[in-house]
């Protein structure tokens, strides 16, 4: 998991700690449910981490959530320094600007 602070982070975070809440269970149930330790529990509530997809799975699973709830909406314009801004369809559609000439 990096540190590396973004809204995408952010986001989820707040999505998994709202869930939780809603159980009315604390972190530590939590991230004994999901086979974690509960400061990473915390830093990904805190959208101070990104959790791998192995991590999401088992937080979603202890939820009994599907993963797609939590990360529904966010998108690679909510991660810093993307390297690139073009999609696949962008390039599709050069590629074919490029044939035509």
């Amino acid at each position: 998991m990096s540190s590396i602070n973004s809204e995408a982070a952010r986001v989820l975070g707040a999505r998994i700690r709202d869930e939780r809440q809603r159980f009315a269970i604390n972190q530590m149930e939590l991230a004994d449910l999901a086979g974690l330790h509960f400061t990473n529990l915390g830093k990904i509530e805190r959208g101070q981490a990104n959790p791998s997809l192995h991590t999401i799975l088992r937080i979603a699973g202890a939820l009994n959530l599907n993963p797609a709830v939590l990360v529904d909406g966010i998108t690679a314009d909510m991660l810093p320094d993307r390297p690139h801004k073009i999609t696949v369809a962008d390039l599709i559609r050069a590629r074919e600007q490029g044939e035509s000439r």
